[in-house]
């Protein structure tokens, strides 16, 4: 009995591991702190591709926070436990500007709880 009932946990805990790496998804786009986002997002993605990495990278637009402006020119915010995986990226390319991402996470709302991201 005890057996079967550790299977069954056992089983039960493999599904549901599962179910969250099911729901996690890519997303591409433009990556823009949100401090500059304001101004530039209503420009879409044309303005963010001019925005660079050493603004980027400012204190304030660090405390900002990130997000990506996507392909139909919509911000879509990262999440705020995302900001040392953003930073950690921008510090290791070489791209000054054009700051095209692919994110993977789950997308709630407005907002994408981020897994990864990578600087393409």
């Amino acid at each position: 009995m005890k057996r079967t009932l550790l299977r069954f946990t056992g089983l039960a805990v493999f599904a549901a591991g599962s179910l969250v790496i099911a729901s996690a998804a890519e997303f591409e786009g433009v990556l823009m702190d949100q401090a500059c986002a304001a101004d530039s997002a209503k420009d879409g993605q044309k303005a963010a591709l001019k925005h660079d990495k050493d603004c980027a990278l400012m204190a304030a637009c660090v405390k900002s926070g990130y997000g990506i402006i996507t392909a139909d020119d919509k911000f879509v915010k990262l999440d705020q436990g995302a900001t040392d995986k953003v930073v950690a990226a921008l510090k290791k390319t070489d791209k000054a500007d054009n700051l095209t991402v692919k994110v993977t996470g789950e997308l709630s709302g407005d907002t994408i709880t981020v897994t990864s991201i990578k600087i393409i």
